[in-house]
């Protein structure tokens, strides 16, 4: 019976939505990357994405460029990205947060090269969550504390490409012990953590593939430049509820 139930919730997360229905979220903005390919509004090409249109993130190599606050650079670092503009999750709110992401089945995995694919970054400091590809597969990094306190893995390497993922996530936000970050996979349940979850006074999602320590690929003995990639997202949204995040 659960499992009726779940297959039926989940066919219901497939149900075409616009890709721009962001939800409570409000406007994004490219971030350090002005490429006509970086970001793109496409139709579906999977003929399985939960929208009609989804959007195209892609990094070549040398796709570094700089602002005034921050220079990739200089920083070892590529990235192809969309930012939140209005940095206004604060301490005491508790949201719901919802993507799927596609990568296709030439994505290449270019660990140790650290590759992130969604971030709850904080203003005026480091991010506090990360949603990586690194070595095994698609992981959430921990790093409130300004380093990674704890990882957990939510899809394996081999089950990764060819696919759309749909990722729910559900926090209080908070710098002391009554916070919680929980995340759904494919509607199972991957993280349950309780404690703070910020170390700012603001928090602010970004999403798309942000390469950072690119001179780890040569480092590691890998030949040539570090390959391109990209990575295909649908449906990104907040809410106040579950059901709000929702296509």
């Amino acid at each position: 019976m659960r499992a009726i139930v779940f297959s039926l919730l989940f066919a219901l997360c497939l149900a075409p939505c616009s890709a721009m229905d962001r939800g409570t979220f409000g406007e994004f903005r490219r971030s350090l990357n002005t490429t006509t390919y970086g970001y793109r509004l496409i139709k579906d090409f999977t003929g399985k994405a939960p929208a009609k249109e989804i959007e195209a993130f892609e990094v070549h190599p040398g796709d570094a460029s700089k602002d005034a606050w921050y220079d990739d650079t200089k920083n070892d670092r590529e990235r192809s990205e969309l930012s939140q503009i209005q940095k206004d999750q604060k301490p005491g709110d508790t949201l719901w947060y919802g993507w799927y992401l596609y990568l296709p089945q030439n994505y290449q995995n270019i660990f140790p090269v650290k590759v992130t694919l969604g971030q709850f970054h904080q203003e005026s400091a480091r991010p506090a969550w990360m949603f990586e590809n690194a070595d095994g597969g698609y992981w959430i990094y921990n790093q409130v504390s300004r380093k990674t306190k704890e990882k957990h893995p939510l899809i394996d390497e081999s089950n990764l490409r060819g696919k759309w993922h749909k990722i729910e996530v559900q926090t209080h936000w908070s710098k002391d012990s009554d916070g919680f970050f929980k995340v759904w996979v494919n509607g199972a349940l991957k993280v349950d953590y309780k404690g703070a979850t910020m170390s700012a006074e603001r928090v602010y999602f970004k999403y798309g593939l942000y390469r950072s320590f690119l001179s780890r690929y040569a480092k590691a003995g890998k030949l040539g430049q570090v390959p391109a990639q990209t990575a295909y997202y649908a449906c990104v949204k907040r809410g106040n509820s579950r059901a709000a995040i929702q296509p």
